[in-house]
Parts: structure tokens; C-alpha cells; sequence
């Protein structure tokens, strides 16, 4: 494997970046986020599960930049909303709602239902080179409360509390959560394949 081999991230979250990056540690992949070209613009998310979102935005950016991409969506899904928000839930709230707003519609959807909420995570991750597509999933259970706790982490994390633990997914600190999150399971399954394919 090449040193400092540059893999692109497709994603302009900050919050994202970071985690995954704690997730990988590996020296060997330098990850670069969208926020570093300037020619990407909007990509259209219309596919209809995850994985689908994950290609569109990975096959979008290897197209445009033609170097190795890795892309990923994910979301929560509440049972007793039927699975939503799903796909939708960056944009749970509208197109421009802060996690704050998507916090808020969650909560007064969920009033009308008894506790528990449940509910999981789930994180598809893809890997395009131009040789091929690698897929990854991950997912983690828990339960959504009805007022957010914690700092950390950013989306729902204040709102979701994983089984077997008495804190939030935003009370853990960055190293606990990356043990047991979804995005940790598909992103290390992920670079394992694509490390094995070298």
C-alpha cells in the first residue's frame, strides 16, 4: 500500500469527518472532505434506501474528480413511525433544518406514542475506484428519549440512547462512541475489504 495513499470523503460535515477519521486511524489513508473542492456542488440524493444515496454520491464525486471516493448515508429509524425519517433524516425538518429542528419534529411525532421509542441507526458505506464498488453496513439499536442530553456528536445523538447503556449517543465521548456506532461498524468493515483488495 501506497503511503499517505488520498481517498476522498463525500461529505461537507465536519462532524462526519472527524468521526471517521477517528474511526480508520489509519496513517496510511489521508481522507479529504468536499469542503477542499470547490467544483462539486449539490448532488441530488434521490435514491430510495441508504446504499442507494451512498453509490449516487460516491459514482457523482469519482466522476467529477476521478480519484478513489468513499461515501456513506446514513439515518435513524423509529419503529413506530414506520421507519422514518430514514432516508429523509438530515432534511427530517425541511431542506435547511438544523439538528435542532429535526430534534424538535422527532419529539412531537413520538408524543403520541408510549415509550420506549424504538429505534435504530443505520450507516451504508460505499468505496468506488474505478475498478469496482465495495459496501459496508452497519447499524446500532437503542431507543429515543423525549429530551436530548449530551454535546457530543451532532444529528440525533442527543435523542438516541444505545442498548445496555444509561448515556446518549452525544454523553459518550468520541472514542466510546466510535466503539459501538453504526457508522464505526460499516466504515471499519468498509476499509477492511478495501484494504484486503489491495
Amino acid at each position: 500500500m501506497n503511503n499517505n495513499r488520498k481517498i476522498i470523503f463525500a461529505t461537507k460535515n465536519l462532524g462526519k469527518l472527524k468521526e471517521v477519521r477517528n474511526i480508520i486511524g489509519e496513517k496510511e489513508i489521508e481522507l479529504i472532505s468536499l469542503n477542499e473542492f470547490n467544483n462539486v456542488g449539490e448532488i441530488v440524493e434521490d435514491g430510495n434506501s441508504f446504499e442507494e444515496n451512498a453509490v449516487i454520491k460516491a459514482k457523482h464525486v469519482y466522476h467529477l474528480l476521478g480519484l478513489p471516493v468513499i461515501a456513506d448515508d446514513s439515518g435513524l429509524v423509529v419503529e413506530q413511525l414506520g421507519g422514518e425519517p430514514g432516508i429523509y433524516s438530515a432534511r427530517y425538518a425541511g431542506e435547511n433544518a438544523t439538528d435542532e429542528d429535526n430534534n424538535k419534529k422527532l419529539i412531537s411525532k413520538l408524543s403520541f406514542f408510549p415509550k420506549p421509542h424504538r429505534a435504530k441507526f443505520v450507516c451504508s458505506a460505499v468505496y468506488i475506484d474505478g475498478k469496482g464498488i465495495v459496501k459496508a453496513q452497519g447499524e446500532i439499536l437503542g431507543q429515543i428519549l423525549h429530551e436530548p442530553k449530551g454535546t457530543n456528536g451532532f444529528g440525533y445523538d442527543p435523542l438516541f440512547l444505545p442498548d445496555g447503556y444509561d448515556k446518549t449517543t452525544a454523553e459518550l465521548d468520541m472514542e466510546e462512541k466510535n466503539k459501538i456506532s453504526h457508522r464505526s461498524k460499516a466504515f471499519k468493515s468498509l476499509f477492511k475489504m478495501i484494504l484486503k483488495g489491495e
